[in-house]
């Protein structure tokens, strides 16, 4: 089946860098269209610190801030020759990543890792590995490059 839509997940970390370059090189490879997807995620610690008006200040500054840097990914894909679309939405990450590649007939996710260890890893686990388990495509999980990875 050939790979048509590409869903890349951007946090913005250093190794959201990283897949999104090898996301634009495989797209332009396949000549595929990318959707950039931010998932804004709010623990219920987070909302549970905040009074009502401070919560909605917060998120529209979350907000501001992922459309600059999805802007800021949408014209390296348009510069790269593809095209392109962006989605930001509140939720729990893994859960809408799946949720978006099933609503948006995604062929291929590529996504990074940020090898989550010990306890955090324990209780949490990884993002990547969820969507790897219960997608309905297939998921391409990209390491950051040597110069972007702290380990």
């Amino acid at each position: 089946m050939p790979i048509q839509h590409i869903l890349v997940p951007l946090d913005f970390s250093p190794y959201a860098e990283h897949t999104l370059a090898y996301a634009i090189d495989l797209a332009q490879m396949l000549q595929a269209r990318l959707t950039l997807l931010h998932v804004i995620h709010l623990t219920p610690l987070v909302m549970g610190d905040m009074l009502a008006t401070s919560l909605e200040a917060y998120l529209q500054a979350v907000e501001t801030e992922a459309e600059q840097q999805l802007h800021a990914a949408r014209e390296r894909v348009q510069q790269a020759g593809l095209r392109c679309d962006t989605l930001i939405v509140q939720g729990v990450p893994f859960q809408t990543i799946v949720n978006t590649a099933g609503d948006r007939d995604v062929d291929l996710i590529v996504m990074g890792t940020h090898g989550r260890t010990g306890l955090t890893h324990v209780l949490m686990g990884s993002v990547a590995e969820k969507v790897v388990r219960l997608a309905p495509c297939s998921v391409l999980v990209t390491r950051g490059s040597t110069e972007t990875s702290t380990a």
